[in-house]
């Protein structure tokens, strides 16, 4: 057993613990005002060092969904316990405000005594209140996306995304899905804008929950954006919101996950000297071949774990069968 780092953890956890019980009506914690920035240098000789191009192939459009084997999907079933289920995905919105700047567009077509329809329309797949999986063909480092394709010829607007497209995920996804609750780790109803989420961090959760992620597994991340909302009402969270700090980047390559989701792609505001907002979404989905689900609200799953005790369950992802696509709304589903 590594003592060292057991007592760091310890120390971690109970200095969190500390700082609640003194301040017990506390609602969030603050971010850091130290800890060092990942350089641009480091971040561009990780996308040498850390890459996993070619891994699967050169032809590859799956990434790390090719870590999810059939006796993956078989050990996210034995998860199933109780046989309750929970949706990741916020509630489509309608009503456009800060934190929601392409809402959906909903109306009927008809109703009458024979029968009704309707119709919706997503305007921005992969706006910011919208619940969506990101295909490879969202993002790219250089004119290159997943696997080193050049998406000149490969994504246009006429076409769409020939190559890496969201299409590639139509069979679905079922693994072995692992909640981290920081604020609960905290003791705290949401982490304040600004916090970087560090692996210190994750591994007291880790030492806090009893379970930790591993290859093929998909990875939530909680800040607590949606009970923030809740309390305090709409805020734009391009401008204001926690997460991942850059230097989980290795952490999460040796964790060899195999799906991301989070309630927000990246923490802000950037303080100076720090990567753009987007440099780990970016490198996760580019570079280390993890699919993210973006704008999950993640509400509910903590409180089913929390009911549950346990952190750790099946999750399904059916993202549409979009040709061309570069994201689709998805609706994933929990079940302990």
């Amino acid at each position: 057993m590594d003592y060292t780092k057991h007592l760091r953890v310890t120390a971690f956890v109970l200095t969190a613990t500390f700082l609640f019980l003194i301040n017990p009506g506390q609602r969030y914690i603050q971010a850091q005002d130290d800890g060092p920035f990942v350089s641009q240098e480091q971040y561009e000789y990780w996308q040498e060092e850390l890459s996993n191009w070619g891994r699967w192939g050169p032809d590859d459009e799956l990434g790390a969904l090719n870590l999810i084997t059939p006796g993956k999907r078989r050990e996210a079933a034995a998860l199933v316990k109780s046989g309750v289920t929970v949706s990741l995905a916020r509630t489509a919105d309608m009503v456009e405000s800060i934190d929601n700047p392409c809402p959906i567009e909903w109306e009927m077509i008809n109703a009458s005594p024979r029968g009704a329809s309707d119709r919706i329309i997503y305007r921005c797949i992969h706006g910011a209140g919208t619940t969506h999986i990101d295909g490879f063909a969202h993002r790219f480092f250089d004119g290159k996306m997943w696997n080193g394709v050049e998406m000149a010829n490969t994504v246009t607007m006429e076409e769409g995304a020939k190559v890496n497209a969201v299409l590639t995920m139509k069979d679905g996804i079922v693994t072995r899905g692992v909640l981290y609750d920081i604020p609960k780790l905290k003791g705290v109803d949401y982490l304040e804008t600004g916090y970087r989420i560090t692996v210190a961090d994750l591994e007291a959760w880790e030492e806090m929950s009893g379970v930790k992620v591993g290859s093929g597994d998909a990875m939530l991340l909680r800040w607590g954006r949606w009970a923030r909302r809740e309390m305090e009402g709409t805020f734009d969270t391009w401008a204001e919101a926690a997460g991942f700090d850059n230097t989980v980047i290795p952490w999460l390559r040796e964790r060899d996950i195999a799906i991301l989701g989070w309630e927000a792609p990246g923490y802000t505001p950037r303080p100076e000297g720090d990567l753009p907002t987007l440099a780990l979404h970016d490198f996760a989905l580019t570079m280390l071949g993890i699919h993210l689900i973006d704008r999950s609200d993640l509400d509910a799953l903590a409180e089913m774990a929390e009911q549950q005790n346990r952190w750790e369950f099946m999750l399904t992802i059916a993202p549409l069968p979009i040709p061309n696509g570069t994201g689709s709304p998805v609706n994933p589903i929990a079940v302990f």
